[in-house]
């Protein structure tokens, strides 16, 4: 008895170990693509960077008189200054691999920066924000966040309290206009940006 179901296991495991070949055959196996990428990457040559969406901060849009004495608010418009005279790009959502495929592994290090000093205006622009509404100045919190917006920012602590804003100020219509951002977000983040959109409508 216990012989015919030894062979039909033996067969069953054959039969398995096939049609894994022939799936990773078909597919390819996904961790030879992977370094097969990523190899192809390390040796693409230097590109120009002629096409990135360089991200200009409006100093003259932003509420940047506004609290200057406060220590935390002070420090918020400071980083903002020194972001403002580096290049920022917000590269989120965007591995290293197709950095280096698109613009040259010799420039990844450079690339790198771009987006760290995207990392560091996104949440400052975020605390900024919050900190100003906490203080009462909603107009200028809502000039923040929305700039925050325009550079495709993925933080939903951002999108949450300027639907907020938007609700106090009667212009709840305004939030419609924030789905076509939310829908460019390839981080993460972007069922969460849009749930609270949606939410917001209600």
């Amino acid at each position: 008895m216990k012989f015919p179901f030894l062979a039909s296991f033996i067969i069953f495991i054959i039969w398995l170990n096939f049609q894994i070949a022939k799936r990773n055959h078909i597919d390819g196996d996904p961790i030879q693509k992977f370094w097969a990428r990523e190899h192809r990457a390390n040796n693409t040559t230097k590109q120009p960077l002629d096409d990135l969406e360089y991200i200009t901060i409006p100093l003259e849009r932003l509420p940047m008189h506004i609290l200057p004495e406060d220590e935390q608010i002070a420090e918020y418009q400071d980083t903002v200054k020194y972001l403002s005279g580096v290049s920022i790009v917000n590269f989120t959502g965007i591995s290293n691999t197709d950095l280096k495929l698109q613009y040259g592994a010799p420039n990844l290090d450079r690339l790198s920066r771009f987006d760290q000093n995207y990392t560091v205006l996104a949440r400052t622009l975020n605390s900024w924000a919050a900190c100003l509404y906490e203080k009462g100045y909603v107009k200028e919190a809502r000039e923040v966040l929305e700039f925050a917006v325009s550079t495709r920012t993925d933080i939903s602590a951002s999108y949450k309290l300027l639907c907020t804003i938007y609700k106090e100020e009667n212009t709840p219509e305004k939030i419609r206009n924030l789905h076509s951002v939310a829908e460019t977000i390839t981080s993460a983040t972007k069922q969460t940006i849009v749930r609270i959109l949606q939410e917001s409508e209600i």
